[in-house]
């Protein structure tokens, strides 16, 4: 997608014009500062609220009022079968079969989950690839579940970094370790987008490369589901989790989707910790003894839904059905490439700052984080008291996130404004 931008209100205010989707703006509600909307780049956080999500709580309020535990089987949405409103719209946001996905619990518990199924290490296949500096959870995980099975991390977990003077990991690299470990390798989990630098991996290769070394494959998508285009089915991994607060602005402590393929889904000697709700459920409400687990996905549940949460995720979901990902996307690229193009301008004048998101625009989702120096918390506040929401990663990046369900081009030419005021202010100091 090539495009000449311009640092100019006027340009922006044109792209704006030119928007198809510029109308779901209007469908989330902006948190005030000083009276006006916020600027607000942290999608990749917490998406915010869709002006629908409201209505589909008090609606589940008012079924839970007038029918009480016939709820689950009354009404226009009987909770006996919530999740199921949620498996047509997921499957086409992740680009899986409708048996392969299933909502439910949240984003590291179904991790646990799925590794219980898809980590079955012996003593020759015992160890798992993962890039370095993944998100917090996916680490601590990891590291519990190898200790689980009475391995060593030091020696089981293999964190794939980048080279000496660079900020993302390049494939050629990733598929090289998975090579040199393919004899000892059990498991490669990685994530779909580094949560600090804002890469996209290459989900597919990987996830040939784990397959020809003999292993299973899995990723968090956390940072991507509703970030990019995803083709799961025809990928092929093994299985795939992803939380639904970030880019599916779907409230704090969101549900998690799961994914698993469906060379998986008959398949009921594959170990798993079992529950209620994964039982068939011809056979579910006769009370036996013996687990007989659901056809695909839906065999991993364990409890009911949580309705209320469920509620307001498919609200949003329902505005994904509408606009499509590849329409988001397409708005995506140009949102992150007017704010490179704003950043570098800026940067390369006044200050020494540094992008560390991938220069190329399809190896990125919708975010740029930049390494700041000492002046960058004093940026952050600066920004945050001019109401411009971004996030801060220790030791020193902010992260920008334009979403283009409801970030505009004159959003981020603000932001550039803010930054020059600052940067001249550092200037004069």
């Amino acid at each position: 997608m090539s495009v000449i931008y311009e640092n100019s209100q006027v340009f922006a205010q044109k792209l704006d014009s030119q928007d198809p989707i510029k109308s779901y703006r209007d469908q989330f509600i902006f948190p005030q500062h000083a009276g006006k909307p916020v600027r607000y780049f942290c999608g990749n956080s917490l998406g915010l609220q869709p002006v629908a999500a409201k209505q589909a709580l008090l609606d589940e309020l008012d079924q839970w009022a007038e029918f009480g535990v016939e709820g689950h089987f009354k009404g226009n949405k009987p909770w006996m079968y919530y999740h199921k409103f949620l498996t047509e719209p997921t499957a086409k946001l992740v680009g899986a079969l409708p048996h392969e996905v299933v909502v439910m619990n949240t984003l590291t518990v179904n991790l646990h989950l799925l590794m219980v199924s898809f980590y079955r290490p012996d003593s020759k296949r015992y160890k798992i690839i993962m890039e370095a500096g993944a998100f917090p959870s996916d680490q601590y995980a990891i590291e519990t579940q190898v200790k689980f099975h009475g391995f060593d991390p030091d020696q089981a977990i293999i964190e794939v970094a980048p080279r000496e003077g660079e900020e993302t990991l390049r494939t050629e690299d990733i598929l090289k370790v998975i090579e040199k470990e393919k004899d000892s390798l059990a498991l490669v989990m990685f994530s779909g987008v580094n949560y600090y630098t804002g890469q996209f991996f290459d989900l597919p290769a990987i996830t040939r490369a784990g397959h020809q070394a003999g292993a299973l494959v899995g990723f968090d998508l956390a940072h991507t589901a509703g970030n990019l285009p995803l083709q799961l089915h025809e990928w092929g991994p093994d299985f795939a989790v992803w939380c639904s607060y970030k880019y599916l602005n779907s409230g704090p402590g969101g549900p998690s989707g799961v994914f698993v393929h469906e060379r998986h889904a008959n398949n009921p000697a594959l170990p798993r910790f079992a529950g209620w709700w994964g039982h068939h459920e011809d056979e579910r409400f006769k009370m036996k003894k013996g687990f007989i687990p659901m056809t695909g996905a839906e065999g991993w549940q364990i409890s009911n839904a949580q309705i209320f949460s469920f509620a307001a995720h498919l609200a949003s979901l329902k505005i994904f059905e509408d606009v499509g990902m590849e329409t988001l996307r397409n708005k995506s690229l140009l949102l992150t490439g007017f704010l490179e193009y704003i950043l570098r301008d800026l940067f390369t004048e006044k200050l020494p700052f540094k992008l560390i998101s991938p220069d190329d625009p399809e190896s990125r989702g919708c975010q740029i984080s930049v390494l700041t120096d000492s002046n960058g918390r004093q940026l952050f506040h600066y920004l945050t008291d001019n109401g411009v929401i971004a996030d801060w990663r220790e030791p020193n990046v902010i992260r920008f996130a334009p979403v283009p369900l409801y970030n505009s081009f004159d959003d981020i030419w603000q932001l550039g404004q803010f930054l020059h005021t600052f940067s001249e202010n550092i200037s004069s100091s």
